[in-house]
């Protein structure tokens, strides 16, 4: 019997089947939440939905066909002497174009960064998209250079720039931080500046967001890039939206009580990213997004577990706490070596099984994807399935080093991989 159907058998699976088939009680592509979604919660996704940049609020600055021949070198660089990161349009003092579109040599400027950005850092994942059609390629890039600056601007030191406004002080941000705290309440986790500069940093980077749904052109590259490949793949704002949210809410929150608070949390920052992925790969059959929900589960539930150590070292525990507890284990225990500890143990082999039910369910995705754009996907979630069973090999033991894979497993498992997903059968 094969590896699917034997876990398709297990109570684990069976937990996963139901928790996919309950009613929705967020957006229709959520279903995996339990918990409903109480008024505030609706009040706090309709106001983060309604940020958006008009042209009467800020500065927009024109670049004509003359111009744009004029600074060519200083637009086309992405590299500079020293092999420093470029931005090519870092000297523009406006958020927006005044035109509605931008020349097609600056757009090639713009994808050609976040190409460079992805290379630069994250090398596994531009690995798994070198293989893609190059639109697709390029429009990979760009999605994981939105998805990486948000990212760095939460859980990073990061400074986005957002030309014309004055940080945390900005009275727009300050309407935008009160109007959050009225529904969730002054509870963040961070210290008060730094939870007030991220906090603006997240609005203003919201506000790039909706140029690429709207008829005004970003500035910045990665929103240039992104406004292209969301008119090309017709991808909804709402999985963007989500993805910001998702770093919004770890600014206010560093524990989960249940395994369902937990799945909104990777839904946000983890399947929104494979719903989008998906479209940019193509698929006929609507069952993808539902299999590239889990991929996104899997995927952020072997982070959590790889980075227990690193994460309490920073008063942060991603491991549902009633299940914590039912193991007896105190989270302010994490922090400690408990690879010989029979109850770490036990939450582990759990914890990896629900994780595996998610990984048999994503597997399903790849055979309804386009051949020529399988190998991505395929890769992403056989990196991760290794790393899985790396940790299951130790028997739970993440506290002794971060459970990664070498160079040359790396290699192999690409061939492998790619062999399988370009040239066999499926």
């Amino acid at each position: 019997m094969d590896e699917k159907a034997e876990v398709t058998e297990t109570p684990l699976e069976a937990e996963l089947v139901e928790h996919v088939e309950r009613k929705p009680s967020l957006e229709p592509s959520l279903r995996s939440t339990t918990s409903k979604p109480t008024p505030e919660m609706d009040r706090i996704d309709q106001l983060r939905a309604a940020v958006e940049i008009t042209r009467d609020a800020v500065h927009a600055v024109s670049i004509t066909a003359h111009e744009l021949v004029g600074e060519a070198a200083a637009f086309m660089g992405v590299i500079g002497k020293q092999g420093e990161l470029l931005n090519p349009f870092e000297d523009i003092d406006a958020p927006i174009w005044a035109e509605e579109e931008v020349p097609p040599e600056m757009l090639e400027a713009a994808y050609a960064y976040c190409e460079e950005l992805t290379k630069r850092e994250a090398g596994n994942f531009y690995h798994s998209f070198k293989y893609l059609p190059d639109d697709k390629r390029l429009a990979m890039c760009a999605y994981y250079a939105f998805c990486r600056r948000a990212d760095d601007i939460a859980d990073g030191d990061f400074v986005d720039v957002f030309p014309g406004s004055t940080g945390a002080d900005d009275p727009e941000a300050i309407t935008y931080r009160k109007q959050l705290e009225e529904l969730t309440g002054d509870k963040s986790v961070l210290d008060s500046d730094t939870y007030r500069d991220k906090l603006a940093q997240l609005f203003f980077f919201r506000k790039k967001l909706s140029t690429a749904y709207s008829a005004y052109s970003c500035t910045d590259p990665v929103f240039m890039a992104l406004k292209d490949v969301v008119t090309r793949y017709d991808i909804p704002r709402v999985y963007m939206d989500d993805l910001i949210s998702g770093m919004e809410d770890d600014l206010y929150t560093n524990r989960y009580q249940t395994f369902d608070d937990l799945y909104r949390y990777c839904y946000r920052v983890a399947s929104v990213v494979g719903l989008t992925c998906v479209e940019i790969c193509g698929y006929e059959d609507d069952a993808a997004r539902e299999f590239a929900e889990a991929w996104g589960i899997f995927m952020q539930l072997t982070n959590i577990l790889r980075d227990v150590v690193e994460d309490a070292e920073r008063n942060r525990v991603y491991l549902p706490l009633d299940e914590l507890k039912k193991h007896g284990i105190d989270p302010d225990e994490l922090s400690e070596d408990l690879s010989d500890d029979l109850r770490w143990k036990a939450f582990v082999s759990d914890f990896i099984g629900r994780a595996e039910s998610y990984y048999f369910r994503a597997q399903q995705l790849l055979p309804l994807l386009d051949r020529s754009s399988r190998y991505s996907p395929a890769a992403m979630m056989a990196f991760y399935r290794s790393v899985l069973k790396k940790i299951k090999k130790r028997d739970g033991d993440v506290f002794h080093g971060t459970v990664k894979l070498s160079k040359a497993e790396k290699m192999t498992l690409a061939a492998l991989v790619y062999t399988k997903q370009r040239f066999l059968r499926l």
